[in-house]
């Protein structure tokens, strides 16, 4: 394990987050989102590495090396950053770094050149029909300081922060219908309640297509028997499934992870492609998920869209609006509605109906 570089100087940092840059303010905590690459923004990104290594080890799971930055941070067309920036404290927040399906060049087996690859495996059929509407989100994290009850707004909005940039993301690019992402699990977590969760997850939504898979040899399969995992979640609710999840983790001790938990406040539909070991971030267990944007709760998406278009007609007006909450729902439904009518029509191109 070796020791992680020092922090990059904030003054550089500050350098860096420019105007053009921005991406929106976020809808609470008072922070603000950037997106950077390596090649425009390399002390912003050195420090996101440095963070992401410092996150990961704390919890558990890092690549052990001095800071966490790969091929597909640096490559000629890298993966984009999300920035949440902290300007009260000068001081990152959290991030994670995004790619867009539609840009994917391919190895000579036709496999889509990703970070999430080395993992999993994807089907002609996802490669065709999904890949080019995907969003790539991966090496999410919020720095432990804001993990803290102590950093108050900060710390409580800083996951929400997040997601204020994801629904931007989409806005700013209406092709995009999915988030594909994982959900990580670390190997110091309760094996019984991991694979009860590993067995609720494919349950509920488990990819009977094989879409995508985890590679053979990473694959992670739960060792509890399945017959006693079915006596525990019993319902053919996903409701009262997940209220019988959550009992069996106290019972043994543990809460079922706050990422897990936060995947069902925002959606009830997902599709989970299995589990895979994940032997760059020292074995922790990655399970990818495919979520389409407009299965998320409607409350949950008017939130975040409302964040960006009260940002965008600032922008324009170069001062800080507050718009009448009808006039903003009216916004927020304008925009659902167009963007309706034009997913039926990417889908119905695609040959699938909406």
């Amino acid at each position: 394990m070796k020791a992680i570089i020092d922090p990059v100087p904030v003054e550089l940092i500050k350098a860096e987050l420019t105007k053009s840059k921005k991406l929106e303010d976020t809808n609470r905590g008072h922070n603000e989102l950037y997106i950077v690459t390596w090649q425009d923004s390399p002390n912003v990104v050195t420090e996101i590495g440095r963070l992401r290594e410092v996150t990961f080890r704390d919890a558990g799971g890092s690549t052990g090396n001095d800071i966490d930055l790969d091929e597909y941070d640096k490559m000629e067309n890298p993966y984009k950053q999300l920035v949440v920036w902290d300007p009260d404290n000068e001081a990152i927040v959290g991030g994670y770094r995004f790619f867009y399906g539609s840009d994917a060049k391919f190895d000579e087996k036709g496999q889509p050149i990703m970070a999430s690859s080395h993992q999993f495996r994807f089907s002609q059929k996802f490669i065709d029909e999904y890949l080019p509407y995907v969003l790539e989100v991966g090496r999410n994290f919020v720095v432990p300081e804001y993990q803290s009850s102590k950093s108050g707004a900060k710390s409580i909005y800083a996951m929400d922060n997040l997601w204020d940039g994801m629904v931007a993301i989409i806005m700013k690019n209406p092709n995009l219908l999915y988030f594909f992402g994982k959900i990580t699990m670390y190997p110091s977590y309760d094996h019984i309640i991991r694979d009860l969760i590993y067995h609720f997850l494919w349950k509920h939504f488990g990819d009977k297509d094989e879409l995508v898979r985890p590679w053979d040899d990473l694959s992670v399969m739960p060792k509890s028997d399945p017959e006693l995992m079915n006596l525990v979640v019993n319902k053919d609710d996903l409701t009262e499934d997940y209220k019988l999840l959550k009992m069996a983790a106290r019972m043994r001790g543990v809460n079922v992870p706050p990422n897990i938990t936060a995947y069902f406040s925002i959606t009830s539909q997902m599709l989970m492609f299995g589990t895979s070991v994940n032997r760059l971030m020292n074995n922790i267990e990655d399970t990818g998920l495919l979520i389409p944007f407009d299965a998320i709760y409607h409350e949950k998406k008017s939130r975040h869209i409302g964040a960006y278009i009260r940002f965008s007609i600032a922008k324009r007006r170069n001062n800080e609006v507050m718009l009448d909450p009808e006039i903003e729902k009216r916004m927020i439904e304008d925009w659902l509605n167009k963007r309706f009518r034009k997913v039926r029509r990417l889908l119905r191109r695609a040959g699938r109906d909406i």
